[in-house]
């Protein structure tokens, strides 16, 4: 059948009314129409109120009671137009569908021994300390640093950041990687040989047999050796191809610090706290980064304590611990179903038991991997931990207060005297005599239970 030049122009003309009436709906309702139909990912906009976009000039945001955390722009380190289309499609679906998990530590908390509990599960794709590139790029000592200007710079790219690897868009590391990846392509993410993910087929192009992969996975170097340059894109492929995602890190101060994430209900954040006694933390950084504690060794050699020493450097760690907790145990209406507290010294006592209430918490099944890796990874040597210093095998019920017998009893006195409500807190016994610190029969950790809340 024909049509006839007028049936044509009278198509051409309703065609151009529809799109102008499209055109019109989204210009007043830009957000919420667009995140509906899954077009546009949230990171383009977050948590925005009527005020943050009119003040902004894109049009007003119904149905919103949040303040605006962020607004990306075109030149935002995160803003890669190849990342953003590729979530698009599947934004809908993992909104609904996956749990997003992060491990809030400090350094020597125990972080990498959790991390790997989501590592070894073969639907979890997990990503070690990615906001070291942020840290490293923006600043570079801000981990010696407490003022409160550049922990918000920190902050701000931090949080921005968590949220595009949440939605796999792994390309907007690029940005921070030094050198700047080419073609998508990097040998420098750090720690890549800690995520199996990133180790094995299809991110890792070698072919692996299950022998080799097991060594790969626990010589992080030959991973890096064996597969050879990381690909960014095969590996957010492989990230939207899991169920689930798990992010550790030691570079975010405080709970409070990641409210904008925990309420944003596209992400279904859920975040696991890892505590740990101050003065074991204390014990395993001054082993571990000798020269950033030289004079803390110095102390406890010559049992005289330098005048110019850092006490910052446990201090502001109970600092942070204290008012994480603090807000955590309040309870409040965002982090209800959102949080769980881990005392690193019930893990490694009982690593099978904590592990089974951790997946519980998180609504995941805790695959027989997991727990064939736990009972394989705390069995192991207590000389074999203090030879390698970020080892996961270990006895982990004997490492929980080895560091008794590393600790000189003054540095014990002043630690728990600064740290004093957060050990209180927490269920930690202070001394008050050097052979109390020594009798390890006596443990001094308190029996005590954090339950989630739900």
């Amino acid at each position: 059948m024909q049509c006839s030049w007028k049936s044509m122009m009278l198509l051409v003309l309703a065609s151009i009314a529809i799109q102008y009436t499209v055109i019109r709906t989204f210009s007043t309702k830009p957000l919420s129409l667009l995140y509906s139909v899954g077009l546009v990912p949230r990171s383009h906009a977050v948590n925005c109120s009527r005020k943050d976009l009119t003040k902004l000039g894109q049009g007003t945001a119904e149905n919103s009671d949040r303040g605006c955390d962020e607004i990306r722009t075109p030149s935002s380190p995160a803003s890669s137009s190849s990342s953003s289309s590729s979530f698009s499609f599947s934004s809908s679906f993992t909104a609904n569908n996956r749990t997003h998990i992060l491990i809030l530590a400090t350094t020597r908390s125990g972080s990498s021994f959790v991390g790997q509990l989501f590592n070894q599960h073969p639907e979890v794709f997990y990503l070690f300390e990615p906001l070291y590139h942020v840290q490293l790029a923006l600043l570079p000592r801000l981990s010696q640093s407490r003022n409160l200007a550049e922990r918000r710079v920190m902050l701000g790219a931090a949080r921005e950041l968590l949220r595009s690897l949440y939605h796999c868009q792994l390309s907007n590391l690029e940005s921070y990687i030094r050198p700047r990846p080419s073609n998508h392509t990097t040998e420098k993410l750090f720690r890549r040989g800690a995520s199996r993910s990133l180790c094995t087929p299809p991110v890792c192009e070698a072919t692996l047999g299950k022998e080799a992969q097991n060594l790969v996975l626990t010589d992080e170097g030959e991973c890096v050796k064996r597969c050879g340059l990381l690909n960014l894109t095969l590996a957010g492929d492989t990230c939207r191809a899991k169920q689930h995602s798990a992010i550790k890190t030691v570079r975010i101060p405080q709970i409070s610090d990641l409210r904008a994430l925990i309420e944003d209900p596209r992400l279904n954040l859920k975040v696991v706290q890892l505590v740990r006694d101050p003065r074991g933390i204390l014990a395993s950084r001054i082993e571990t980064f000798r020269d950033t504690y030289r004079l803390w060794r110095l102390w406890r050699a010559t049992g005289r304590r330098p005048h110019n020493l850092d006490l910052g450097q446990i201090n502001t760690v109970c600092e942070d611990f204290l008012k994480s907790v603090s807000t955590s145990l309040a309870r409040p209406a965002w982090l209800r179903g959102r949080y769980m507290l881990l005392r690193y010294e019930d893990l490694a006592r009982f690593p099978l038991q904590k592990a089974r209430e951790l997946y519980s918490f998180l609504g995941l099944d805790l695959d027989h991997s997991v727990e064939e890796w736990i009972i394989n990874n705390t069995r192991g040597s207590s000389d074999l931990s203090s030879r390698q210093k970020f080892t996961t095998v270990r006895d982990s019920a004997a490492n929980a207060e080895n560091w008794r017998l590393k600790l000189s009893f003054d540095m014990v006195l002043y630690t728990q005297t600064a740290c004093q409500p957060l050990l209180e807190l927490l269920g930690y016994k202070r001394v008050f005599h050097p052979r109390e610190l020594r009798n390890l029969s006596h443990s001094l950790v308190e029996d005590r239970t954090f339950l989630p809340f739900l």
